[in-house]
């Protein structure tokens, strides 16, 4: 009792501080960013012994909430890849993470203070679970092992071998006797804790076994299986299969009984969590919420909530009695495909692999609007060049959906293609809008009626990329077919085509005047091409993969270039010659981009999760920007070139603030 009074008191002061004093989107931020909008992928979510706390983890730390307030507490950072599994000890002091970096890491409940970092495995850690005494912590690992590891001195006692792959899972006994371990192999074994020594091996699913939870009296072990959808209740004394519970109709990833044994939930490859009643098997509720798949449940531990953790990066509580959802904590649930500032710079938009875009408030890291209607991964997001409209692309629902920004209802849905839509922009007038698709057409429609206005063929396969030229009077296109061609907007006739490059081209760029094109291809080169008469005017020769990205300075005097060779290049617009080659970026390059006055370049990487900001007059790198987990697919500059905004795979956005950056280099 003391102890849970010292915690709320704890608990408290920490809240107090944190919304009094400060935000959480700009806890532990790496140098020189400013906010953090998004939680990051959730894959574990677990209450704490005395229901007080939960504690999430993300592809980009652990979250620990009030779980009364609903409020964050803490962001615990320290590991150098996703956190795949959390436990809270017995006593609720110290809280156990194994992460995808290799390490397991103890951390003061309490402080949020990194205790102790435990070494051993030599692959990604993917779950972790303390013994009810408290005394040994045991992992599970994609090198096959289990390790059970003494909590006091942090060193192992025993190294169990017999999975023949990956263990998704480990889970001691209510007595602490017995350790269960799921597998990729696709058995459940059970291991006698004091020796190490197998007792069993249950053997009946025909997939990965990803999840598995004891009864609160030790006698049934079940477990989720990934390919054949069911749940599986055992026998714990004898190894024989009790039941079978079908229903799901995707893959089991998560389970969990309820305090008093009655109730047993489960998720997985679905957005749908489902309640069963343990003693028929019968399905008592199904949850619906989630947008994507379903990580993680976790009682509390008077089982009258349940807890979900899901690839859409949110966790939601639920009344278990009605299966109403009671609380959402937010942000993107998967990872960020675009970032574009408003032309104004006070609203950044976000468009994620969780099917939503949100706008956020700049100056504060606020969210200002969720904007919900996409059936698929939402792709790019674009604002109209008088920043009243934003339009998305999704390329798995065919559509383009233009939203009112000061209130973000959606504005139209743009219907005709019959296939993925690949690229959309604006004209300088914002009147416009022009996409291009799988379906082989290009379409222009009127932003003010959501009507198409042409509908322009002509390519033979994919369109890749559509711009427009400055004046508004020219948009170009680029596709699957290698060719360019220049149509005129007023009547959707073809001008010119262009040939030259030997496969498809990634991206058509025009220059700030408008007398040159700018085309990036898979065949390694970049062509310039006059507008007036659609000749060639160079080829830019020198990357030796891929080159996916281009962008114009503002004075449209040079062109940077990136590529999945890992370089960026430099090229004068006038001569082609090229006249930086940028060495740095350990992975292939998602973007390139200058700043509004052409001194700096930003690049994102894939993979890595690192954005360089380079000299353009020198070649030399400013500065190397690390703090997301993954992928950086699009970055974009505020208007005033102050703020850099970043997107990635890991279902964050961070804003980096340049000019305390450059200071402090």
């Amino acid at each position: 009792m003391k102890f849970q009074c010292t915690l709320l008191l704890l608990l408290f002061s920490i809240l107090h501080v944190a919304n009094a004093d400060q935000d959480y989107t700009k806890w532990h931020l790496p140098e020189g960013a400013k906010a953090r909008l998004g939680k990051g992928s959730v894959r574990d979510v677990v209450y704490s012994p005395d229901g007080n706390s939960i504690a999430v983890a993300s592809s980009i730390g652990i979250w620990i909430y009030d779980a009364r307030t609903y409020q964050e507490v803490f962001l615990l950072t320290g590991h150098t890849g996703s956190v795949h599994s959390v436990s809270f000890s017995p006593d609720g002091q110290t809280l156990a993470s194994g992460s995808q970096d290799m390490t397991i890491r103890l951390w003061d409940v309490a402080t949020g203070q990194q205790k102790h970092e435990i070494k051993g495995h030599w692959s990604g850690v993917l779950s972790v679970s303390f013994s009810p005494d408290g005394q040994t912590l045991a992992s599970g690992s994609r090198d096959r092992t289990i390790r059970l590891w003494d909590v006091a001195t942090r060193q192992q006692k025993h190294e169990i071998k017999g999975h023949t792959d990956g263990v998704f899972s480990v889970l001691f006994s209510p007595d602490g006797q017995t350790l269960a371990s799921g597998s990729d192999d696709k058995t459940i074994c059970l291991w006698d804790v004091s020796t190490g020594e197998q007792k069993h091996t249950f053997r009946g699913h025909t997939g990965s076994v990803h999840s598995i939870s004891f009864s609160p009296d030790g006698q049934t072990l079940a477990s989720g299986g990934d390919l054949d959808r069911t749940i599986r209740l055992w026998d714990v004394a004898t190894g024989q299969q009790k039941h079978e519970i079908k229903g799901h109709t995707v893959g089991v990833f998560s389970i969990s009984f309820s305090p008093d044994g009655q109730t047993l939930a489960s998720g997985g490859w679905h957005d749908t969590i489902h309640l069963w009643d343990v003693s028929t098997s019968e399905q008592k509720h199904e949850i619906k919420g989630h947008t994507f798949y379903v990580n993680s449940v976790s009682f509390s531990p008077d089982g009258q909530t349940l807890a979900s953790g899901s690839a859409d990066d949110t966790i939601r509580l639920w009344d278990v009695a009605t299966g109403q959802q009671k609380h959402t904590f937010g942000g993107h649930t998967d990872g960020v495909n675009s970032v574009s500032f408003s032309p104004d710079g006070q609203t950044l938009a976000s468009g994620s692999d969780d099917m939503t875009i949100r706008l956020w408030v700049v100056a504060t890291g606020q969210r200002k609007h969720e904007l919900i209607g996409h059936t698929g991964v939402v792709n790019s997001v674009s604002f109209s060049p008088d920043g009243q409209t934003l339009a998305s692309r999704s390329n798995h629902d065919d559509t383009i959906r233009l939203w009112v920004v000061s209130t973000g209802q959606r504005k139209h849905e743009l219907k005709g293609h019959t296939d993925d839509v690949l690229s959309v922009s604006f004209s300088p007038d914002s009147q416009t809008l022009a996409s291009g698709s799988r379906d082989k057409t290009i379409r222009l429609w009127d932003v003010a009626t959501g009507q198409q206005k042409h509908e322009i063929k002509g390519h033979t396969d994919d369109i890749l990329s559509v711009s427009f030229s400055p004046d508004g009077q020219t948009l170009a296109s680029g596709g699957q077919d290698i060719t360019i061609r220049l149509w005129d907007v007023a009547t959707g006739q073809l001008k010119h085509e262009l040939k030259g490059h030997t496969d498809q081209v990634e991206s058509v760029l025009f220059s700030p005047d408008g007398q040159t094109l700018a085309s990036g291809s898979r065949d390694k080169t970049i062509s310039l091409w006059d507008v007036a008469t659609g000749q060639q005017k160079h080829e830019l020769k020198g990357h030796s993969y891929i080159v996916f990205r281009i962008s114009f300075s503002p004075d449209g005097q040079t062109l940077a270039s990136g590529s999945v060779d890992k370089t960026i290049s430099l090229w004068d617009v006038s001569t082609g010659e090229q006249k930086h080659a940028f060495i740095g970026h350990t992975v292939w390059i998602e973007s390139v981009l200058f700043s509004p006055d052409g001194q700096t370049l930003a690049s994102g990487s894939g993979l890595d999760g690192t954005i360089r900001l380079w000299d353009v007059l020198t070649g030399q790198q400013k500065l190397e920007l690390k703090g997301h987990t993954d992928s950086v697919y699009s970055i974009s500059f505020s208007p005033d070139g102050q703020t850099l905004a970043s997107g990635s795979h890991d279902g964050t956005v961070l804003l980096w603030d340049l000019t305390a950056l450059m200071q402090n280099k």
